[in-house]
């Protein structure tokens, strides 16, 4: 019987930079669309360990960075970075930014219409909202060997995907209700290369799923291994993850 599990995603810097590298490196696409001009104040919003912060800084914006967790937020720090620990869904700032950023993280706030609510507040009028994240068919493939897996072994599937992956549609019609005008949203496939391989994806991403199941959270680690091979690994053992991003650019009325 799988142990109680611990629902609340945790980041280490260290594995972070090993293995989730190209989420920084990857970015390149909606940064153009931020379309910084010097001297603009921008929010960073879900900056993990800065990588991405420290680019904007570097191109001429007064910039200040914001992330829930503790680990990832000293790693920005030791960049030189103003970074806040805060939680994107209880966003403090008021009347404050030029536009606000954020690359692969608005999936993890699971309450959009908080985050809204605060990247609405701290914007002034007229300024952008502008992002990419995980959007609708988003990791289906691993999430679905996931859920498999987990009703095989009597688990909870709900681990498997707690993030939030909107069509293009839907999120458009959120920031409308939360008084934005959408310049330009879409999905965005991106098939991306995993150099480290599948399993240090899932540990690092999925860490709650696979701990739900205590000792055998390794076995259970090859059983999901098992199912994705035929569809995401090639014949030299290169693995893939099934990406899709919503890239948008919002503007506040």
């Amino acid at each position: 019987m799988p142990a109680a599990p611990a629902r609340q995603q945790t980041w280490s810097a260290a594995s972070y930079d090993k293995h989730a590298r190209f989420v920084s490196d990857l970015a390149g696409p909606v940064v153009e669309w931020l379309a910084l001009e010097r001297g603009e104040r921008i929010l960073d919003l879900g900056c993990g360990d800065g990588a991405l912060t420290e680019q904007l800084a570097v191109a001429g914006a007064d910039v200040v960075g914001v992330d829930a967790s503790q680990d990832l937020t000293a790693s920005a720090r030791e960049r030189g970075l103003d970074v806040q620990l805060m939680d994107g869904q209880e966003l403090s700032f008021v009347n404050e930014f030029d536009a606000v950023f954020s690359n692969a993280a608005l999936h993890w706030m699971t309450e959009p219409d908080r985050v809204l609510t605060g990247v609405a507040r701290a914007l002034k009028a007229g300024g952008r909202f502008v992002g990419e994240f995980g959007g609708h068919g988003n990791v289906a493939a691993i999430v679905t060997a996931m859920r498999a897996t987990a009703a095989r072994r009597g688990g909870d599937a709900a681990l498997a995907g707690p993030w939030f992956f909107p069509s293009p549609d839907v999120y458009a019609g959120m920031l409308e209700n939360h008084g934005f005008s959408v310049r330009r949203i879409g999905l965005f496939p991106r098939p991306t290369p995993l150099k480290s391989g599948m399993s240090e994806w899932l540990k690092l991403f999925r860490k709650p799923f696979f701990e739900q199941y205590g000792p055998a959270r390794d076995e259970v680690l090859g059983e999901v291994e098992d199912l994705l091979r035929p569809v995401l690994c090639d014949a030299r053992g290169n693995w893939t993850a099934d990406y899709v991003r919503l890239r948008f650019e919002a503007v506040k009325l």
